[in-house]
């Protein structure tokens, strides 16, 4: 592993550690001006969009914060495994955890070019949500691999068509 690059992902996955609004300003520091940003909910380019992400991640929550729990690298590329726990503004009892993964492309001279979150928004967000979340649930149910157990002895008992 390239010490070099490991460095460069220490220092990023330090920054997330220990990320507050205040941080924000600092930002330029850890991305290229042209940097791409994706997660669920957005696909941002630009120091700008990525400051207002995060800006928006700090206005709607409360005790935003991430716990860095893994992390490797592949060439110019790290990945991140991550653990984010939030509370929505004015409910700071309804505290939420989401699990992803990041993949984070650095430049040659260590900022980041392009940020992209793996996790998995129903299970992190919409099976909170009064209406939609026992429909997901639902959903998940049937479309898992429980689901298809059933299915298959049904199939073996009566033999393939």
């Amino acid at each position: 592993m390239n010490a070099v690059a490991q460095t460069h992902l220490v220092r990023y996955c330090a920054l997330f550690a220990a990320l507050r609004a205040e941080d924000l300003v600092r930002l330029p520091d850890f991305f290229t001006a042209d940097v791409r940003f994706k997660d669920p909910f957005n696909d941002v380019r630009g120091i700008a969009a990525v400051q207002a992400v995060f800006a928006h991640m700090f206005a709607v929550t409360e005790r935003p914060r991430f716990e860095i729990l893994e992390q490797a690298m592949s060439g110019a590329s790290g990945f991140v495994r991550w653990r984010f726990r939030f509370a929505p503004r004015g409910r700071p009892q309804a505290e939420r955890e989401i699990e992803g993964v990041s993949r984070v492309l650095f430049a040659p001279d260590g900022r980041v070019v392009e940020h992209v979150d793996y996790w998995d928004p129903v299970g992190g967000l919409y099976d909170s949500l009064p209406v939609l979340g026992p429909v997901l649930r639902l959903l998940r149910r049937r479309l898992s691999a429980g689901a298809e157990r059933s299915t298959a002895k049904a199939f073996r008992s009566r033999g393939p068509d």
